[in-house]
């Protein structure tokens, strides 16, 4: 398999740790989540009990674990990273183990993103001197430049949702909920090997107007419209994302004139994606055409998210966004028109930007889908 050597190699700790010098930390805590798996590949478990990684500017890096935690850290491609792994008995106090991994006095430490609070707290106990910092500061650059292994993942990602796409007219017929056929939709998320179904999204006729609705017991009817947005993440911890809007028999004449204008839409910012071009120049070539067929205030949304180990993640493409793009960012594209109490479409392709322009990395048609 792909990964995990080639995802998580052992020189990203030297380069993350050459970041964390240049942006005047003297290291990045890290407790379980994306950015430690990024580092080590060690997807650990959320406990109450402390993992942490601790990633000095210079030396050695420790994770440090619950004992009963340390089999699994010590299966993961984590040693292999080079990192010492230090465990702590329950009962006992773990945030001396992380002073003790520092190496000495800390001025500044980034903490990871998305620490629970309680843990936060703690740390600013054991090591009152150091400012805290977002560790994001750090790793979001190093994040959103996809290496080609990483871009191989998102590949493989994106075929195995388009493998599900694809099967839809198995499930989404009129007299079925939209329960019914999440559920459905659900199966096979996993069936198409991915190891977590994140969400799906089956908005039919009028739910098709609110961007984020899941399921509901609604029944689709003949002539509905219906948005379906999934994502699941696969074994090697990268996140797949797609729509794609469906009709049931023939589409209102009026949601049909707009899909038009949708279709033209996506398909326009994925072309304006290439090197160099900012993040806001995106957004803007898909918004341009939909504001010019008088639906601008339809387009409720952002343009696009950032996509990795994270389902959503940096760069996003969105107004104001000036980050010119580089070869290995990966994001979606997925402009919307939603019509308040009648229906709603969006499209959404996963895209990376190349050093000759972009690729999508879901190949399926974009064009309505009548079944």
């Amino acid at each position: 398999m792909l990964y995990p050597p080639a995802l998580y190699p052992p020189e990203r700790l030297a380069h993350a740790q050459r970041a964390v010098a240049a942006a005047g930390l003297d290291a990045l805590l890290l407790t379980p989540g994306s950015d430690l798996r990024y580092l080590t590949g060690y997807h650990a478990h959320a406990l109450e009990r402390l993992t942490c990684l601790v990633l000095p500017a210079q030396g050695r890096a420790t994770l440090i674990v619950p004992r009963l935690e340390r089999p699994a850290a010590e299966a993961s491609p984590a040693p292999g990273t080079g990192v010492a792994i230090v465990d702590h008995q329950d009962g006992d106090d773990p945030y001396p183990l992380v002073k003790r991994a520092l190496g000495g006095p800390a001025r500044a430490v980034g903490l990871a993103d998305r620490m629970w609070a309680a843990q936060v707290l703690a740390l600013r106990a054991a090591l009152p001197a150091a400012a805290q910092r977002l560790a994001s500061e750090v790793l979001a650059p190093l994040r959103m430049r996809k290496t080609p292994a990483e871009v191989a993942a998102l590949r493989e990602a994106g075929a195995a949702i388009d493998a599900v796409h694809a099967r839809m007219g198995e499930w989404l017929r009129a007299g079925r909920t939209e329960a019914e056929v999440g559920a459905d939709i659900a199966r096979a998320i996993r069936e198409a090997g991915h190891e977590t179904v994140d969400f799906v999204i089956v908005a039919s006729g009028p739910n098709g107007a609110s961007p984020h609705h899941a399921t509901s017991d609604r029944v689709v009817a003949p002539g509905d419209p219906v948005v379906v947005d999934i994502g699941g993440t696969m074994p090697s911890g990268y996140c797949s994302d797609s729509t794609r809007t469906y009709v049931v028999g023939s589409p209102p004449a009026d949601f049909a004139a707009y899909y038009e204008v949708l279709h033209a839409a996506q398909r326009a910012a994925v072309a304006a994606v290439r090197p160099g071009v900012p993040a806001r120049s995106v957004d803007a070539a898909a918004r341009a055409p939909i504001a010019e067929a008088g639906y601008g205030e339809a387009f409720l949304h952002r343009t696009g998210h950032g996509i990795g180990l994270d389902g959503h993640e940096e760069p996003y493409i969105v107004a104001g966004n000036g980050l010119p793009l580089e070869p290995g960012m990966a994001f979606s594209v997925e402009p919307g028109i939603y019509l308040d109490g009648r229906h709603g479409a969006r499209i959404e392709d996963i895209v990376v930007c190349t050093a000759g322009g972009v690729e999508r990395l879901n190949t399926l048609s974009t064009a309505l889908v009548e079944l």
